[in-house]
């Protein structure tokens, strides 16, 4: 579900955008606003970069996102009649999003576009979300400009609004850090982090959602299913996956959000607890024993022991769960926090293996302070690109132990 300018103007609840949405509008002669725009036709593909889409983007994002509507004639402003833009191929999606990102600075990511409508009457909508990186810029040859939208018009930002948009940065990206360190001491408390070492996962939306209706049991459980599968495609079978080891099909209500409780609860399998949650604004966490894995049929490592592919296992959860939150519910970007909380005296060391399959320390570095590694996620990057940025997140992590590469994470090389 989603409610847009269109919906707005129209007095809609919120639902999809129809093709009988833009008739409505034409009908109602709906004028152009700060977050919705009328065109008449696509820019061509061709130098896409050099026309007026860029401008148009940045000015939307600007003003705290909207909707640029291909196929919808206007007057003075006020939409009079539909014409037809022609069937949107893939390429050419491809081509507006990536407009988005290599012409404007910083980058306006998770464009949506929507197809509507057909048979001669071809419309596309560019749903383009709020910038959370104000202000974006357009460069043309050795000048800059910040557009904005007003009311109808895009004009040019004066310095004083260029000012107070990059406090405005600056304040937001400090409220960011401080919303996921919150999120992060959270997940952590509570944790006998004096016993046994913990990975502790936070992911909050850049853009947090908000006034949408509440996910369902069964939502939040489709998430926490869904990422169980893809979390098998980054790492396979061979790992301990936290999220074997929640409640995946009953999640329970918690603060605004749905959690997947630990069913590790016998003392033998104790060692594999683990929390999940997904939360209504997208935030998503996990929790989970990563010191102290068994070793063999009777025995476990010291709970400041921790196997790398423990790590990279959780990491690869996460992950996944982020990647279906984002599905779901419409988040393309995320910030990130990972760690391994360990309080007791000894210091904390990550495990390789040898040649012949036994927990190895031997390159190892004794962590007395593990610094959480923080990251800003593309969740609606591509399979490929999303693959290598859970391998970069997982060499991260290991790293900090002496080791350098991630043993189970392996993505398929990039296509040129």
């Amino acid at each position: 579900m989603v409610f847009t300018a269109l919906h707005r103007v129209l007095g809609l609840p919120p639902g999809p955008l129809t093709d009988d949405m833009l008739d409505a509008a034409v009908a109602a002669g709906v004028a152009e606003t700060d977050d919705l725009d009328w065109k008449s036709e696509l820019p061509p593909m061709k130098g896409l970069t050099q026309t007026d889409f860029p401008k148009d983007v940045a000015a939307m994002a600007n003003s705290g996102g909207g909707l640029i509507v291909f196929g919808v004639r206007e007057t003075q402003k006020a939409a009079t009649g539909r014409a037809d833009v022609g069937e949107l191929d893939e390429a050419y999606e491809r081509a507006l999003r990536s407009a988005a990102i290599t012409a404007v600075s910083p980058p306006v990511f998770g464009l949506v576009v929507h197809r509507l409508g057909g048979d001669g009457r071809h419309a596309v909508v560019v749903e383009v979300p709020a910038g959370v990186d104000g202000p974006h810029l357009i460069y043309r040859n050795e000048y800059f400009g910040a557009p904005v939208r007003n009311d109808s018009d895009t004009v040019w930002m004066k310095e004083r609004q260029i000012e107070v948009m990059y406090r405005a940065r600056f304040d937001e990206r400090r409220h960011a850090t401080e919303a996921l360190d919150g999120l992060f001491g959270e997940a952590a408390a509570g944790r006998d982090t004096a016993r046994r070492a913990w990975f502790i996962a936070v992911a909050r939306p850049r853009v947090p959602r908000v006034g949408a209706e509440r996910p369902t049991r069964r939502e939040a459980a489709v998430v926490f299913e869904e990422a169980g599968r893809l979390a098998l495609v980054f790492v396979g079978r061979n790992g301990i996956h936290p999220l074997e080891s929640v409640d995946r099909l009953n999640p329970r209500p918690g603060l605004r959000r749905w959690v997947a409780v630990n069913t590790a609860v016998k003392e033998s399998s104790a060692w594999r607890e683990a929390w999940a949650s997904t939360h209504h604004d997208g935030s998503v966490t996990l929790a989970a024993v990563v010191g102290g894995h068994r070793s063999g049929s009777d025995q476990y490592l010291e709970g400041r022991q921790v196997r790398s592919s423990a790590v990279e296992s959780a990491v690869a959860d996460f992950m996944a769960l982020i990647r279906v939150s984002a599905r779901t519910l419409a988040t393309p970007e995320y910030d990130v926090g990972i760690g391994l909380a360990w309080s007791g005296q000894a210091p904390l060391m990550l495990l390789t293996t040898d040649a012949h399959g036994y927990d190895d320390d031997s390159t190892s570095t004794p962590l007395h302070h593990y610094t959480p590694v923080t990251s800003t996620v593309a969740a609606d990057s591509g399979d490929v690109d999303f693959y290598w940025q859970v391998h970069d997140l997982a060499q991260d992590c290991v790293n900090q132990g002496g080791i350098t590469h991630p043993v189970m994470i392996h993505p398929p090389a990039r296509e040129d």
